[in-house]
C-alpha cells in the first residue's frame, strides 16, 4: 500500500516510484514527436489497450564501470541495445571524442529484430603531462540517438 508502511502505520513521507514504473526512461532526453508516414501501425488486439508507446531501446546494462585500468591497455566490454518496439527501429551512434580514449563499433543499419550488440572499447591514457598523483578519472556519456528519444550511456574508468 502506498499510505501503510511494513508495519501497517501511516506513512509520513510520500512513496517515490522508480523510472521504470512512472513509464520514463533513466538517462534519455527525448526527441520531438515525428509522424513517419512509411511506418506502420500495429492495431492487434495485444497491443491496443496498452496507453504507452510501443517504440523505442533499453541498454543493458544501462551504465559501463570499467574499474581501474593500466594505462597503455585497451579493453572492452559489450552493451545490448534492446528493441521494446513492436516495429523496427533505426539509430546511430555519436562518437566519444578521441582524447576520451573511447569508440563504439557496432553494426549500422535498421534493428528489425529484438537486440543489437555495441562495442565499447577505451584505450588508457593519461592526458596532460602532469603527474596526477595515482589515478586519472575519465568519464563521459556515449549518446546513442534513436528515433524517439536520445540515450545517454554513462562510461567511467580509472586508469593507473
Amino acid at each position: 500500500s502506498l499510505t501503510l508502511n511494513v508495519v501497517g502505520q501511516t506513512r509520513k513521507e510520500k512513496v517515490v516510484l522508480p523510472s521504470s514504473l512512472q513509464g520514463t526512461k533513466p538517462n534519455s532526453i527525448p526527441n520531438k514527436k515525428i509522424e513517419d508516414p512509411v511506418a506502420g501501425k500495429v492495431k492487434t488486439s495485444s497491443v491496443a489497450t496498452i496507453g504507452q508507446d510501443l517504440n523505442g531501446f533499453h541498454l543493458i546494462p544501462p551504465r559501463v564501470t570499467f574499474g581501474v585500468l593500466r594505462e597503455g591497455c585497451t579493453y572492452a566490454t559489450t552493451v545490448i541495445m534492446k528493441n521494446i518496439g513492436v516495429n523496427f527501429s533505426r539509430f546511430r551512434v555519436k562518437q566519444p571524442p578521441p582524447h576520451t580514449g573511447l569508440r563504439v563499433m557496432y553494426t549500422p543499419g535498421p534493428v528489425a529484430g529484438l537486440q543489437v550488440e555495441l562495442e565499447i572499447e577505451i584505450f588508457a591514457m593519461v592526458i596532460g603531462g602532469k603527474d596526477a598523483g595515482g589515478l586519472e578519472e575519465v568519464s563521459h556519456d556515449i549518446e546513442i540517438l534513436t528515433e524517439t528519444d536520445t540515450l545517454l550511456l554513462p562510461v567511467k574508468a580509472n586508469i593507473l
